[in-house]
Formats: C-alpha cells, sequence, structure tokens
C-alpha cells in the first residue's frame, strides 16, 4: 500500500546572498570572544554579581548598626542636661552669694566670693567651671587655685601608656567612623586671656538663654560646654561655664562600636566565603556547560560530551538535563536531514537517469514512432520530477509552518463531514462512509494540516479498495482522545510493512496504477503532523481483509 502526495502547492524558495551567512556568523562570534574574554579575568560575571547582592545586604546591615550612633547621641544629650542642671543651681547659688544684697547698690560679682564658692561647689562634681562678669572678663576658674606664689592651675592627666600598631590602627578607624558620623567639630584651644567672646555659648549665657557646644580637644577627646546666666532679681550679672571631657561616655561608645566591627567583619569574612562557595558551585558548572555547548556550535562532532549534573536538584541539574536532551535532539535532527538529503537525492537520480537515457536514445534513431514514444516518456519523466520536487519543498516546510502555526479549537467531526461530502459516489471507485460523527468533538489544532491528513487516508483507500466497496471512517472516544479509524476493503499492508509504510518515499502501489505517479512522502506527512498535534497514527490489517488505520488526537482541555 502506498501513500498520496501533499496536495497543497510550494511557495517560491527565496535565495539567499552568500555573504549573509559570513556577516551572520561574524556578528555572533564577536560578542562571543567577547564575553570569553571577560570570563578570563579574576572573577566572572556571575560570581561577582553573587558578590555583589551579598555585599549589598551587608552594606544594609551595616548601614542599620551605624545607625547605633543614636546610642551616643542619647549619652551626649543626657551629659548636656546634667551639666544645664547642675549650672543653673551653681549659677542660683551664685546670684545669691556673689552678688550685694542691696538692690540699689551696683550689682557686680565679687571675685574673691565667686572662687571661694566655686571651689567649694565644683570639686565634688570633677567639672571645670569658669564665671565671666557682664562685661566678659573671666572672674573665676575652678582650675586656679588660689595658694602661696600665686594661682596654681590643676588638671588631671590620664595614666601614662603606650598603645601597640593594631590598637592604634583600629581605633583610627573608629575615630574616622565617629568623625564622619559626627561631622567635624570646633578645635578647642586653651586661651590664656580667656573672654565670653572667645565662646559662643558663653555669649548666648550674658544675653539671657542657657547655651551647649562641643568642642574636639588637641588629644582627640570631646569636651561639652554648657553656659548659663547668673541673674540677680532677674538682672544678667555673669555666665558660668561647666564644661567637662566625655572619656567615659568615649569610652562606652568605643566598646560598642569594638563589637559591632568585630561582628561586621565576621558577617564580611562569611559573606565572602559564601560568595567564593556558591561561585564555585553555580558559576563553574555553568561555564563547562558553556563550554560544551560552544563546542557543540563549533561542529565539534558527537565526540562533545555535555557535563552530567543530573545528580543535582537544583536549576544548575535542570539546565545539564535540557541542554543533553537538546543535544540529542540536535543530532538526531541532523541524523533525519542527512536521510532526508540522502532520499532525495536517490529519488531524484531516478527520473534523472531515466531522462538522460531517453535523450541519449532519441539522438541515435531516426524512427518518427520510436521517438515520439520516447518524448513521451521524457514528459512522463519530467512530470515525475516536477511531483517530487513540489512534495520535497512542502515536506522541508512543514517544521517550520507546524512550529509557527497557532492551534486553533476545531471540531474534529464537522471537518470529516466536509471530507465525506467532497467525495462523491463513483461506480469505479469505493463509496466512503461515515459513522459516530453526530455530536461534536472538539480538539485543538491547524484545520488545513488535519484536513491534509484525513485527505491522505481518504484517498490511499479509495486507491486501494475494489469498485462498490465502502471505505469506511468511524469517529469515536477512548477516554481523552478523539479516534478516527479508516477501513477499506483492498489487499491491505504487506507483511511486516505496517510501520515502514510511514517512512519517506515509500511506494508500493497497485499493479494498474502507471508508475512515479506518487512520491512516497503522504504518510509520512501525515504521521509529521498527527505527531505535532501530540497524537499518534497507525495501521494494521483487518481480520477479514482490507487495512485499518487509526488517528487519535487529544480532546481540547487534554493536551
Amino acid at each position: 500500500m502506498a501513500s498520496v502526495t501533499d496536495t497543497d502547492s510550494p511557495s517560491p524558495r527565496a535565495e539567499s546572498a552568500s555573504a549573509a551567512p559570513v556577516a551572520s556568523a561574524e556578528a555572533v562570534e564577536r560578542p562571543r570572544r567577547r564575553r570569553a574574554s571577560r570570563r578570563r579575568g579574576l572573577l566572572s560575571g556571575l560570581t561577582r554579581q553573587i558578590l555583589a547582592v551579598n555585599l549589598m545586604a551587608l552594606a544594609f546591615l551595616v548601614g542599620g548598626i551605624i545607625y547605633l550612633n543614636q546610642y551616643e547621641r542619647g549619652l551626649f544629650a543626657g551629659r548636656v542636661e546634667t551639666l544645664t542642671t547642675q549650672g543653673k543651681i551653681v549659677a542660683a547659688a551664685l546670684g545669691e552669694s556673689t552678688v550685694p544684697r542691696d538692690p540699689t547698690a551696683p550689682q557686680r560679682m565679687d571675685a574673691d566670693a565667686t572662687r571661694n564658692l566655686l571651689r567649694r561647689l565644683i570639686n565634688p562634681i570633677n567639672t571645670r567651671a569658669r564665671v565671666f562678669d557682664s562685661s566678659g572678663h573671666l572672674v573665676a576658674d575652678s582650675r586656679m587655685l588660689d595658694g602661696r606664689g600665686g594661682p596654681v592651675r590643676r588638671q588631671e592627666l590620664p595614666p601614662p601608656r603606650v598603645p601597640s600598631l593594631i590598637e592604634t590602627l583600629f581605633d583610627m578607624s573608629i575615630e574616622a567612623v565617629e568623625t564622619w558620623m559626627q561631622g567635624h567639630l570646633p578645635r578647642y584651644a586653651e586661651i590664656p586671656d580667656q573672654r565670653a567672646i572667645d565662646y559662643v555659648e558663653v555669649m548666648h549665657a550674658l544675653a539671657g538663654s542657657a547655651a551647649s557646644a562641643r568642642r574636639k580637644a588637641v588629644d582627640g577627646s570631646v569636651i561639652i560646654s554648657v553656659a548659663v546666666p547668673v541673674q540677680r532679681f532677674k538682672q544678667v550679672v555673669g555666665a558660668l561655664m561647666l564644661s567637662t571631657r566625655t572619656e567615659d561616655i568615649e569610652r562606652l561608645v568605643h566598646q560598642a562600636w569594638v563589637e559591632v566591627l568585630k561582628l561586621i567583619g565576621a558577617a564580611l569574612a562569611l559573606t565572602i566565603l559564601l560568595s567564593l562557595y556558591l561561585a564555585r558551585t553555580i558559576a563553574r558548572p555553568i561555564r563547562r556547560l558553556a563550554g560544551a555547548a560552544d563546542q557543540v556550535r563549533r561542529g565539534q562532532g558527537r565526540k562533545t560530551e555535555i557535563p552530567d549534573f543530573s545528580d543535582r536538584n537544583d536549576e544548575i541539574g535542570d539546565l545539564g538535563v535540557s541542554l543533553t536532551a537538546m543535544t540529542e535532539a540536535l543530532w538526531t535532527r541532523m541524523d533525519a536531514i542527512e536521510r532526508f538529503a540522502a532520499d532525495v537525492a536517490h529519488e531524484i537520480k531516478n527520473p534523472l537517469s531515466s531522462l538522460r537515457t531517453a535523450t541519449e536514445t532519441a539522438t541515435r534513431i531516426s524512427d518518427p514512432e520510436v521517438q515520439k514514444k520516447l518524448l513521451g516518456l521524457l514528459n512522463e519523466d519530467i512530470k515525475r520530477l516536477d511531483r517530487l520536487i513540489t512534495d520535497i519543498a512542502a515536506a522541508s516546510r512543514l517544521d517550520a509552518e507546524l512550529s509557527r502555526a497557532e492551534a486553533e479549537p476545531l471540531d474534529l467531526a464537522a471537518l470529516l463531514r466536509t471530507f465525506a461530502d467532497l467525495y462523491p459516489d463513483e461506480p469505479d471507485k469505493p463509496r466512503v462512509v461515515l459513522k459516530g460523527a453526530d455530536h461534536p468533538f472538539l480538539i485543538r489544532g491547524l484545520e488545513s494540516r488535519l484536513g491534509q491528513v484525513f485527505r491522505n487516508l481518504l484517498d490511499n483507500a479509495r486507491t486501494f479498495g475494489p469498485p462498490g466497496t465502502d471505505v469506511i471512517v468511524t469517529l469515536s472516544q477512548d477516554a481523552d482522545a478523539a479516534v478516527v479509524t479508516l477501513d477499506d476493503s483492498g489487499p491491505g499492508i504487506p507483511p511486516g510493512k505496517t510501520a515502514a509504510i510511514f517512512e519517506r518515499f515509500y511506494t508500493e502501489r497497485p499493479a494498474n496504477e502507471q508508475f512515479g505517479t506518487h512520491s512516497g512522502l503522504g504518510l509520512s506527512i501525515a504521521r509529521q503532523i498527527v505527531a505535532a498535534h501530540g497524537g499518534d497514527i497507525m495501521a494494521e490489517n483487518r481480520p477479514c481483509g482490507g487495512a485499518r488505520f487509526t488517528v487519535s488526537l487529544p480532546l481540547e482541555g487534554h493536551e
């Protein structure tokens, strides 16, 4: 039993310029070389991305930790509030004890009384106090003690200690971070002849309002100063300036920063190690897969082995399995193309050989009758060659069309009724009888291509069936598939050929049919179309004689 040709006419094949593939290959090769040069760097692109992502997360963590400077600000704010409270108490005492009680007398602060009172009030709280009169002159300083030989300046010094190099570098790092967070603080310098104008907070106090300031000493420590007005009968008679070093606050903040930096260092080291581990487990397999794919692209042959990562339960394993399957499918497709090209060459060679023999014979024969017969043979061979090229072109376009076209819902019963009506009753041909198509069978597919399948099968059945018999087409449902069977009463399929008849260029026609009428591609094309629709087609001999073709297609919603 043989198949019939594809009835669709081929579209003209466009010519392709020889320069286009060269330009296209060069366009692909240039970015590939650039990517390869980037991969040869110290770190791959994916590694850099992983590091960037992890370091970005760590940066957010560091940013959150840096907000611990609120702790430092709170400590400083608390110290300012404490000094302000102390200053108001001392200023009230100074206003009551060092200024004449007689409101008619000049309201000036007595320097000796101010120094004596300041010495008694300030010593216990370990804070430096300076008092300026209303004209801005320094009246008293808690670091200046009266004694034999004149005033003695007192200042407590920290115990001597030489820090190590690591401690120095660590302290410098912390100081740099704190300086960046705190901003630039004005430098504090001890002035021999101090006046109120040298301190902005004292000027505010002489104006009647309390004020504070922060300065950085030469040794790097921070000095907090608070100035409050000294009043008598609500008249500002001077200003009290309390200042203290913040070694205790800085010590607490320093300890906090040490712990924070330790955590940041540990997190940074852990993040880098995890990033390198991820890069090794992700970038390296991908690089191996890319190298194998590049070898396949270069046409290294079947010796190229795709790395096996099927034991990985992640996307890399899926990629490796998919790439292996794709490569196998590619080689299978290339083998099919090579076989198709060999079959085409073989099939075209037969009519060409016949044409050559006929033309060579016609040049040597002078008998008009013989020449006429040879011309007839030439004409038949040309028609045969034309049909063969037409079917080959249609078969070569089929894959591209099936992959591009969009399947649509269609009623298989209505499609079969349409084809049954196309075959009228003819005395020298079998009659087409349709059964089971009285209700819809909805499938998804390409109506034109499925119509081509059933047209080929019906033409085959009517070709082999004796006149006066029936070609019975039955439509039924089996689970989630629509099943179409075509039964004829012909001689059946030769033994052992039920699978071979679906191969390309298989031609076994009735004895009364002219040679070369069909190309042998019809059933091969039918199987390709049915497979593209997720179905199956098979052939068998009927027990009572004749052949049976069965086509099964998934119903809509069961693809």
